[in-house]
């Protein structure tokens, strides 16, 4: 009597899945995964990339700003642009050397 009961409850569960809306609902759940224009797997890599690109922006943003502040206390002071001078392009006065150490 038992093995009838779950015979019978294995054929209902079955025979609820494999109706024809179950299986249509199922082929187009697969169909939009993987196989439509528009799909997950697309849409997951399009966030990655958005999320990575905003991470870009916004350190550009910060790059910016702070290259902003640099130019103007280099233009604000004399004395600064000329030890920036000095020291990132190497210029001297008529009468001065340049050594140059470099660390190993």
């Amino acid at each position: 009597m038992e093995e009838k009961d779950n015979n019978t409850q294995k054929h209902s569960l079955f025979s609820k899945l494999m109706n024809k809306y179950t299986m249509t609902l199922l082929v187009f759940l697969v169909w939009l995964t993987f196989f439509d224009r528009n799909n997950f797997i697309n849409k997951m890599q399009l966030k990655n990339k958005i999320t990575t690109l905003q991470k870009e922006k916004a350190y550009y943003h910060h790059k910016i700003e702070e290259d902003n502040r640099k130019m103007q206390e280099l233009l604000s002071n004399k004395d600064n642009l000329e030890k920036f001078a000095r020291e990132q392009y190497l210029m001297k006065n008529k009468n001065e050397d340049i050594f140059v150490i470099v660390k190993e």
